[in-house]
């Protein structure tokens, strides 16, 4: 039987007008776990599962500590914000324990006061809080059958999880192999608790987004926003790429951003002119790729394979740039030579949750689909209730992209090359919604003005807003 604590006053909270999360969710994370691993016939009685949190490091050689994030399996399990814990839950009754480092006395005179164990039980509405040069000795006094502990790969990054290690962990009996896939396909699947959370973090980044879209103009420079060509770059503002080119009146802006809360994230990505108003081939651009989104979103549910709505995208954006005349020639034949990945070479989105890429693309028996475009998936994974990702089409005129594509016969004869000549410094376009797949469809997270109309009256509304505070000031 699980063992249940008082939970109301264990929570989180920023303050002020801030979401309240209750450490319920993560009981109920621990709960979901531990139901899974009794469920597997190769988890034994008396198992007990072993988790190290992050650790607090410094940068490079010096004293100066670099902003500590907590291990994501270990947020989701135990919801704990400091660096150096271990956590391990009893698999059988779901009794769980929090491993605190014995902290010197000098920490108290340079980083504050120092918290008893049962500061943390009522912090974290945990069954127990020992230290964690006790690991060993607390762990032997329960006599686990195994201890489970985590190693897996991450199939975006293809890095391998930290497996926990302590001292005389040798003495124990250590399986490696269960616990990854389980507590992943756990994340996935989002509760009620987290999904919560999550429609907190995107209203708070939609109304970042929507102030930056009343603040940019002409003349700031591109470290207050990414625009221009650079657009075309999936992942530019990195030190080698600096966000340093000002920006031009008819320039798009590609915003591309999300805050997190709690560990859980948001990834929103709002397109939109810097002088305000659309030009026509921005305009049928844009267009294009919000009717993609609108058709993915449309068709969204659970049982609807992913890979297949990376394909609907395609062809709406193929069908769209027939129209707009870069393209000419039948959509099914550019379907065939894989056209769509020389406009969206990226995937079409991702999981979401802990992490802005979240765990469980790619778990066993499902295999990444070697084609372009679709290789760049994240997840190839039919859809479940309870998921969470972000739908992000976009069309872009990436110049060794499109000479690559011209320098193909098979491809070549399907690109206007008079009309493309025109679009070679666009830029890109992106659409990025965050979605919870339901039972019946989608619930859209993300509540940014998303038509042209809809963009073109905000930034004129905002425009007008400023000229007014202007006029008032004067």
């Amino acid at each position: 039987m699980l063992i249940l604590l008082p939970l109301s006053r264990a929570t989180f909270w920023l303050g002020n007008e801030t979401l309240r999360v209750s450490a319920a969710l993560f009981a109920l994370n621990r709960t979901r776990l531990c139901d899974r691993l009794r469920a597997n016939k190769d988890v034994p009685k008396n198992a007990i599962v072993i988790l190290q949190g992050g650790e607090q490091t410094n940068r490079y050689c010096t004293d100066t500590g670099i902003i500590f994030r907590q291990e994501s399996y270990f947020h989701w399990t135990f919801g704990v914000t400091e660096a150096d814990c271990y956590g391990a839950i009893e698999v059988d009754t779901g009794n769980t324990i929090l491993f605190i480092p014995r902290l010197p006395e000098s920490y108290a005179v340079w980083m504050g006061k120092i918290h008893p164990p049962e500061y943390f039980k009522e912090k974290y509405a945990i069954n127990e809080v020992r230290y964690t040069d006790e690991i060993a000795s607390v762990l032997a006094s329960k006599k686990p059958s195994v201890l489970l502990t985590l190693r897996g790969t991450n199939t975006d990054s293809g890095s391998v999880t930290r497996e926990a290690s302590f001292d005389k962990i040798s003495q124990f009996m250590v399986n490696n192999t269960i616990l990854h896939p389980e507590i992943t396909e756990c994340r996935v699947i989002k509760t009620d608790m987290e999904l919560e959370v999550l429609r907190y973090t995107n209203k708070i980044s939609s109304e970042a987004h929507k102030e930056v879209m009343k603040a940019v103009k002409p003349g700031m420079k591109e470290y207050e926003l990414e625009s221009g060509d650079n657009s075309s770059v999936l992942h530019y503002g990195h030190a080698g790429a600096p966000n340093d080119k000002t920006i031009e009146d008819r320039d798009l802006c590609l915003f591309d951003m999300g805050g997190e809360y709690y560990c859980y994230g948001s990834d929103i990505t709002c397109t939109f002119p810097a002088s305000g108003k659309f030009t026509p081939d921005q305009k049928a651009v844009y267009e294009a790729v919000y009717k993609s989104s609108r058709a993915v979103l449309g068709s969204i549910k659970p049982g609807v394979a992913w890979p297949d709505m990376h394909r609907l995208a395609d062809r709406v954006h193929l069908e769209e740039l027939t129209k707009i005349g870069i393209l000419q020639g039948n959509v099914d034949d550019m379907v065939k030579v894989h056209l769509g990945a020389i406009f969206m070479p990226h995937g079409l989105g991702h999981f979401l949750g802990i992490d802005v890429h979240d765990v469980g693309g790619y778990p066993e028996g499902v295999e990444r689909i070697d084609l372009p475009g679709l290789r760049s998936l994240r997840t190839a994974r039919t859809l479940l209730e309870g998921m969470v990702l972000t739908v992000e089409p976009g069309i872009y005129f990436i110049d060794h992209v499109l000479d690559q594509a011209l320098a193909n016969p098979a491809q070549a004869c399907f690109i206007n090359n008079e009309v493309l000549a025109r679009f070679r410094d666009f830029g890109g376009v992106r659409i990025e919604d965050d979605i919870a797949v339901t039972a019946s469809g989608m619930e859209l997270l993300t509540c940014v003005p998303r038509t042209v109309e809809e963009i073109e009256a905000f930034l004129s509304e905002a425009q007008g807003s400023t000229k007014s505070f202007a006029s008032a000031s004067s």
